[in-house]
């Protein structure tokens, strides 16, 4: 079964390497066919620490009879809360011996999820195995499939699985080759009650009182995994107090099985009568609730076709004044296209379904609703709504060319208004994949008539209103006219195409006012997407302090709304922002956040972007394997779908990372390419964002004549006010190149224009690279003040590797730095670490596992085990037992982590 233990082998290997430090116990868990015996399987053979014993009910004596034996020892029990009382009472005093004392026994137990946790076992750690990934799942159909297997049939097989691998392989038994080549139609469902028996085997009870189907109907009709525990026990005529089915558990007011594989059994294998009795039921107790809920019971109660009952389900579900979330509405419209018998009717109601699924943040449904809008009969404008929808889908996860080629198709089917947005949609596309020349050919503006010819984004200001001064232009081309007819009043997408527009023609005075006109309209709402252009056009014109809040309100109102989708791009912005302002670890901390959210959006675009920001953000604190790590996450994905900004930003932040460890050189190798005029220059709008790096790097590894040029472009960057930091980054690039008689007052001068931006890490960049100039014209007093400023500065910022150029630079002075704070203050062992390892160890010192740190901070658990193994060697710590010690001490005498 290697297809599906792919992940789950990774994830084996990681645990034993965490429970190695010390021994452990873990009980792995998870619902029927998820693979717990295989998961043991995998264990034993990846396990070369010693010997592996697999213990049975009547084994306990044997076991403890192990545990006397020297070196170390994997114990494997399969079933335990099959076990009898008595045994599992001895299992649970053998597994608390190996977490109290030293004993190198690794201790695994598997134990259902489908009914209560034994008592006995139930204070002990948890790992659940979750459903299986994308990947895994396709690999595991192509391994077992006995013939070719079409990628809609695959897909679909996937869905329907919902990650349980061994219903994915009963799904595929039961196909043909004709079926899983895609030439016969699938069985429907795919997964009906027959299948979903057999994988449960003999686990379903009866349900005598209805309370299993009740609260099955009620999950399946809102797509939840849990439901109103009051709604279901009026419905089934239960008592408040009722007791419940060994499936079900009770919290907060709400009832959910305890494996979502056999609520979906309960609910396949009952009667048809029975179902619709049950969501009959629940309409009836739901009376006076919410509209869209009763409404959507009885709409599971009728057989199809039933218009009346469709066209009311889609009307409430689409009133947006009701506060159903886009989830609930996405379900509501999907059984009123299934109800609803006019072709073009169903095709616009999977159209708006597959909007609302989207917003919910599924989009691999959106696309599957999408595909079931199209018919010979779609009206254009359905068609059109569905290739924007396609294009938003793609632009998020997937080749962003193809995105701006769904949006191009939509603005030609639309209606002028409609067609607006999807031509602002393509331009999206092509900034993302950075093509200035089809940025701006979307851009072109529809209320004139003049054909304008187009040309690569300039980076020399036009000198003459109105016309791009092409003959000293360093792009070489004509950049055309700009439009002198201004847009419609009041209409925010023609002024975010005029400012963008303006922006890529190198026309900064002419981009303000619309760009301008579009971050206050924006923060004059509360529309998520209307706030997501106010922060964008924020960042277009430098705007920091704009782009956060748009940013900040743009992701509370996208939680407000349960727009999912939505969060990812908020933090997204939000993040960038920060970066923009020099707040680095503040931009850290929404780019993790970003991530979890992009992942759980299936948004691999935007969690590229937020990879890009945590590579750029480690960069500074000096953390080289999280730099290669992120970098190389954010580069897999834009390589596959064309995301030039993603993949110019991580190249920029490897070689930070080169330039903080004191390696010029190969710093200056890696931004040449992206920061030179050709073929292979980074992304229009961040390359020249790393121009003082490339400087810096140029003139440290003794090749200034290679940056000369580029400082007069940058330059005219920083003339523009786009990026807050970038006049006293000019100065300071200046200073590298100027000669001795006027390099000390550019170096003063950026100093000066430093103090008025926040952000400690540029300023101490100037200081340090001042203090080594005055270094080396033997002026050490005047050194030693700047070169100490520095070291503070990124000490403050938690720059270490960058703190100890500072420090290096002053013992070479002749002065050895102060002692930091957190050393002269006592601050303990836990001082010696770097920012990640602190993280990382009060999270551990917490008890999380290895594999919940790693979520947590949004890296691999490789990562996480090579960090805590570099924490006990710093620590000189043998075990996470006497790293929580040590932790809990520091705390209480106030150490600083």
């Amino acid at each position: 079964m290697t297809g599906h233990t792919t992940a789950r082998q990774r994830l084996t290997a990681e645990l034993l390497d965490a429970l190695r430090t010390d021994g452990g116990v873990r009980v792995v868990t998870g619902e029927p066919g998820c693979g717990r015996t295989t998961f043991l399987d995998h264990a034993a053979r990846l396990f070369r620490g010693g010997p592996v014993r697999h213990v049975r009910a009547d084994g306990v004596r044997e076991l403890d009879e192990a545990l006397r034996t020297a070196g170390p020892l994997l114990v494997c029990v399969d079933d335990a809360d099959l076990w009898d009382a008595p045994s599992r009472a001895a299992l649970a005093r053998t597994a608390a011996r190996i977490r109290e004392t030293a004993v190198r026994t690794t201790l695994l137990l598997t134990v259902a999820n489908h009914r209560p946790p034994p008592p006995e076992l139930a204070d002990l750690p948890v790992l659940r195995l979750g459903p299986l990934a994308l990947g895994d799942a396709a690999l595991l159909i192509r391994e077992r499939a006995d013939s070719a297997v079409d990628p809609a049939v695959r897909e679909e097989l996937i869905s329907a699985a919902e990650g349980n691998p061994a219903l994915l392989l009963a799904l595929v038994r039961r196909l043909s080759p004709d079926q899983l080549g895609g030439r016969r139609a699938l069985p429907r469902p795919p997964a009906d009650g027959e299948v979903l028996a057999d994988v449960a085997g003999d686990r379903l009870p009866g349900d005598p009182r209805g309370l299993l189907l009740t609260t099955a109907a009620a999950a399946r009709a809102t797509g939840e995994e849990e439901a109103d525990a009051a709604l279901v026990l009026r419905a089934a005529h239960a008592a408040a107090n009722a007791p419940l089915p060994d499936l079900l558990t009770r919290g907060e007011g709400r009832l959910r099985f305890r494996s979502a594989l056999m609520a979906r059994a309960v609910y396949a294998t009952a009667s048809s009568e029975d179902r619709r009795a049950a969501h009959l039921a629940l309409a009836e107790a739901a009376t006076g609730q919410e509209d869209l809920l009763p409404l959507l019971h009885r709409a599971w109660a009728v057989s199809a076709p039933a218009p009346t009952v469709a066209a009311s389900l889609a009307a409430a579900a689409t009133d947006p004044s009701s506060p159903a979330p886009p989830a609930l509405r996405r379900r509501a419209l999907t059984r009123a296209a299934d109800l609803t018998p006019d072709e073009a009717e169903r095709a616009r109601r999977h159209l708006a379904a597959a909007e609302q699924a989207l917003l919910a943040g599924h989009a691999a449904d959106a696309l599957r609703l999408l595909d079931r809008a199209r018919g010979r009969s779609t009206p254009a404008a359905v068609r059109g709504g569905a290739e924007i929808l396609r294009g938003a889908v793609l632009l998020a996860d997937g080749p962003v060319e193809d995105a701006r080629e769904s949006f191009l198709l939509a603005a030609d089917l639309l209606p002028p208004p409609a067609a607006a947005r999807a031509t602002l949609g393509a331009a999206d596309a092509a900034w993302s994949a950075g093509d200035p020349t089809a940025c701006l050919s979307a851009l072109a503006p529809t209320h004139t008539p003049r054909t304008l010819p187009l040309a690569e984004a300039c980076v020399r200001v036009p000198k003459q209103p109105g016309s791009c001064d092409a003959p000293t232009c360093r792009c070489g081309r004509s950049c055309g006219t700009l439009p002198t007819n201004p847009p419609p009043d009041g209409d925010p997408s023609s002024d975010h195409r005029d400012g963008m527009r303006a922006v890529l023609l190198a026309r900064f005075d002419l981009a303000a006012t619309p760009l301008r006109r579009v971050v206050e309209n924006g923060l004059h709402g509360t529309d998520p997407d209307h706030l997501l252009r106010s922060a964008a056009a924020a960042l277009m014109l430098g705007d920091v302090t704009s782009a956060r809040r748009a940013g900040a309100r743009a992701l509370a109102a996208a939680r407000t709304s349960g727009s999912a989708a939505l969060e990812p791009r908020a933090l997204e912005y939000l993040a960038y922002a920060e970066l923009r302002a020099g707040r680095h670890q503040l931009a850290r901390t929404h780019a993790e956040e970003g991530l979890r959210a992009a992942e759980r959006a299936g948004q691999r675009n935007t969690a590229a972007h937020h990879h890009a920001v945590l590579a750029l953000a480690a960069s500074i604190e000096g953390e080289a394997d999280l730099v290669a790590e992120h970098a190389e996450e954010a580069l897999r994905t834009a390589r596959r779908h064309g995301l030039a900004q993603a993949a110019t930003l991580a190249h920029w932040a490897a070689a930070r990372a080169d330039l903080g460890a004191g390696r010029p050189r190969e710093a200056a190798q890696r931004l040449g390419p992206l920061v030179r005029p050709g073929a292979r220059r980074g992304h229009f709008a961040v390359w020249m964002l790393a121009v003082p790096c490339f400087v810096e790097a140029a003139a440290s590894a003794g090749r200034p004549q290679h940056a000369a040029a580029l400082v007069e472009d940058f330059a005219l960057w920083a003339a523009c006010g786009a990026d807050p930091q970038a006049p006293s980054q000019l100065l300071r690039c200046r200073a590298l190149l100027a000669g001795p008689d006027t390099a000390d007052e550019l170096y003063l001068s950026a100093l000066d224009r430093h103090d008025d931006t926040v952000g400690d890490f540029e300023r101490a960049r100037t200081e340090l690279l001042y203090g080594k100039w005055l270094r080396r014209r033997r002026r050490l007093r005047e050194a030693r003040t700047r070169l100490e400023e520095a070291r503070l500065g990124f000490e403050r910022c938690g720059a270490p590797l960058w703190a100890q150029q500072a420090a290096a630079e002053l013992r070479a002075g002749g002065a050895a730095p102060n002692p930091a704070p957190a050393a002269s203050s006592g601050a303990g062992d836990l001082a010696r670490l770097t920012p990640q390892q602190l993280r990382i160890a009060r999270y551990v010192a917490a008890g999380a596992t290895n594999r919940e740190v790693a979520l947590s901070l949004s890296v691999s658990t490789r990562t996480v085990d090579y960090h805590l193994r570099n924490v006990f060697a710093t620590l000189g710590l043998r075990s996470r037992v006497e790293l929580v010690r040590l932790v809990e001490q520091e705390e209480k005498t106030g150490a600083r982590l």
